[in-house]
């Protein structure tokens, strides 16, 4: 039996929903505008999408996106469509286009966002998603239980590479587990990558021989592909155990090849997601997204958290973290690990140890570490402390009885 990708949308259309569904069809696979001849029934029943259900929703008055076709009445639905494996084979570029191409464009539609992706076993052969995933994060990082604890170097930029190894010494003595560049922090003249990578090694590499602890540290190499490469060389001969790459800017093509070639795990940042999501009536949910970045190859994935400073809310984070810990596909059982970020504290831990029912996750936190009164180190304690109270059921008033840099963090983290 011919292996078939499904796709599961909410459509909006201010036409006959079954017409607007056909019309998608054919665009995303054999139709075009007009009847051809060439393309027979035949050929349609071998190469063309088909549609497997169209559930009608609801209706409106008016429809969520300008510039569709003009109507009294706007009908959604949830659409599942499918199409042979045959059409593009097992390549996630074509079928990112094939998803995710013209059809968001079409005038029959006033409203799309793909939902849900189910993709055969084929793609599981020629995609071997991450190569470290939690368990390999887990080993070189030395962390065995819990959440890595991680934070951000900030400003985001303008530091120096010794300002920013000034921080990453500060960080390491205070017990961190995971650091990672911003994502805006490149290559520029005043903080060039080589030097900032040589700098920051230096004091990981010292605390390490000191200690026995190695932390991990996400370097920021987004670039042209030789680039990349040649930066995670870099790394990898300074005895760095991590690279970070932003997926919109490189692309799946780019993440797949740094996959291939990476010795490292890849702590992928979704830098632009906003675009992407933020329209209801538009775009991606976060799962059928991430499962195309987790199979080219992404290790780590940002999925924001909870009580965020952005516009994302619980809900939606809670379901990203989900579906970066399920399995892209039946035979891709290899899980990435999820990263929280964005104004975080202890304060999030016990809400989000609930909500995704495990601690295979980096959960970093700027402010809510650097913040803290008495210092760095006890910053880390602090969060890490929060994090034994979530996975004990304790709560933290009572948790912070015995641990003082807790009941410190618990005065500026409100």
């Amino acid at each position: 039996m011919t292996e078939r990708i499904h796709a599961t949308y909410w459509l909006e259309t201010g036409v006959d929903p079954q017409q607007a569904a056909d019309v998608i069809a054919g665009e995303q696979s054999s139709g075009t505008f007009v009847a051809l001849p060439n393309e027979t029934p035949e050929l349609k029943a071998r190469a063309g999408a088909r549609v497997e259900r169209l559930a009608v929703l609801g209706h409106s008055d008016t429809p969520s996106l300008s510039g569709g076709v003009q109507a009294k009445r706007y009908t959604q639905c949830m659409l599942e469509l499918s199409w042979p494996i045959e059409n593009f084979g097992a390549s996630l570029p074509n079928l990112m286009s094939t998803v995710a191409g013209n059809l968001f464009e079409l005038r029959q539609v006033s409203g799309l966002r793909l939902k849900d992706l189910q993709l055969p076993a084929s793609f599981a052969a020629a995609y071997p998603g991450p190569a470290f995933g939690i368990d390999g994060t887990r080993r070189l990082s030395g962390v065995t239980r819990g959440p890595l604890i991680g934070t951000i170097i900030k400003p985001s930029v303008g530091l120096s590479p010794q300002e920013t190894a000034e921080q990453v010494k500060q960080l390491v003595a205070g017990g961190i587990d995971f650091i990672k560049d911003d994502e805006l922090q490149g290559d520029g003249p005043h903080c060039p990558f080589d030097e900032r990578v040589r700098a920051v090694m230096r004091v990981v590499n010292e605390h390490a021989e000191r200690t026995g602890k190695k932390v991990m540290v996400a370097f920021n190499l987004t670039g042209e592909l030789d680039q990349m490469k040649r930066r995670h060389d870099l790394v990898l001969a300074e005895g760095g155990t991590c690279v970070m790459a932003v997926l919109n800017s490189i692309g799946l093509v780019g993440l797949h090849e740094l996959r291939r070639h990476s010795q490292v795990p890849i702590h992928a940042h979704r830098a632009g997601w906003g675009y992407l999501t933020r329209c209801e009536a538009l775009g991606w949910d976060y799962a059928p997204w991430q499962k195309l970045w987790r199979l080219a190859g992404a290790d780590h994935l940002h999925v924001n958290g909870l009580r965020n400073k952005f516009s994302e809310p619980d809900d939606s984070v809670i379901a990203a973290a989900r579906a970066v810990l399920a399995p892209a596909t039946d035979a891709a059982p290899m899980r990435a690990m999820p990263v929280f970020s964005s104004g975080q504290t202890g304060l999030q831990a016990a809400h989000t140890y609930a909500a995704i029912g495990c601690a295979d996750l980096i959960h970093t936190a700027g402010g809510g570490i650097f913040g803290h009164p008495h210092g760095v180190a006890a910053g880390v304690e602090a969060l890490r402390e929060a994090w034994i109270a979530a996975m004990e059921g304790v709560p933290l008033e009572r948790h912070a009885e015995r641990s003082r840099a807790l009941a410190g963090a618990l005065e500026f983290w409100k």
